[in-house]
């Protein structure tokens, strides 16, 4: 009897802790305003996510950005440090920068590649030798590009003139002020040969040493996209791309 007696006294007592802790399971869990994990303020990160599949026809558009620790980058001598990087990583087995712009906070990129792992190691490459040479002009350490690069495929000629007056014209988008009909020299404007009109380049000297973009090996970055017309100096990015597209 004695046996039995504790055999439902132990029954009891699981009963009442199981039951303590669904009620508590029911007091703490569920939806409720301002539950979950926190957003963090700021800029939106990129997410996470597979990247389509790149075929080495088409080029591709890549924005990489800096933290919000690292000083501007629109400054002659940071651009300088970011011009030798370039030089050094712009034309790698499977790999081309054909053309940039360096804006406050980002960098521009229209890139050319084998393939996905191709263009992730070329952009990786240009981060690492950049990231190198800022913190040594800045006299910091650390991480300089504090997120996953933005990367867009180029499928189509308009698609791919949309990219470069967006890239080459990028400044203007921005507000920053540039002299007369010149175009933005904090980019590979001089290097570019698609102008409608390049009388700027009279009384400018050339860049100094050796180029710091490859050609373009594609046919939609090399002759397609100007199909749909040459670029202009003062285009501001967009303003073209909406007819371009009514018309394609």
């Amino acid at each position: 009897m004695r046996k039995r007696t504790d055999k439902r006294a132990a029954s009891a007592q699981l009963d009442f802790e199981d039951h303590r802790r669904s009620e508590a399971l029911k007091e703490h869990g569920g939806w409720r305003p301002g539950a979950g994990r926190k957003k963090k303020r700021g800029r939106r990160r990129m997410p996470h996510l597979p990247r389509p599949a790149l075929a080495s026809r088409f080029p591709v558009h890549v924005t990489v950005r800096i933290g919000a620790d690292v000083p501007r980058l629109r400054n002659f001598k940071r651009c300088k440090v970011l011009r030798a990087a370039l030089v050094r990583t712009c034309s790698k087995p499977g790999f081309r920068i054909c053309q940039f712009s360096v804006q406050r906070n980002h960098i521009h990129l229209v890139c050319e590649a084998k393939n996905g792992e191709a263009l992730a190691r070329g952009v990786q490459g240009f981060e690492v030798s950049a990231a190198r040479r800022l913190n040594a002009l800045s006299g910091r350490r650390g991480s300089v590009f504090d997120d996953r690069y933005h990367a867009e495929i180029l499928r189509s000629p308009n698609q791919v003139r949309n990219a470069l007056a967006y890239v080459l014209n990028n400044a203007r988008k921005h507000g920053e002020v540039l002299r007369g009909s010149t175009p933005d020299l904090l980019s590979s404007a001089w290097h570019f040969d698609g102008w409608q009109d390049d009388g700027w380049r009279r009384g400018l000297a050339p860049p100094v040493g050796p180029r710091c973009v490859a050609p373009a090996k594609t046919w939609l970055l090399g002759e397609g996209w100007q199909t749909f017309g040459l670029l202009a100096v003062d285009e501001l990015p967009g303003a073209l791309g909406a007819r371009s597209r009514r018309r394609a």
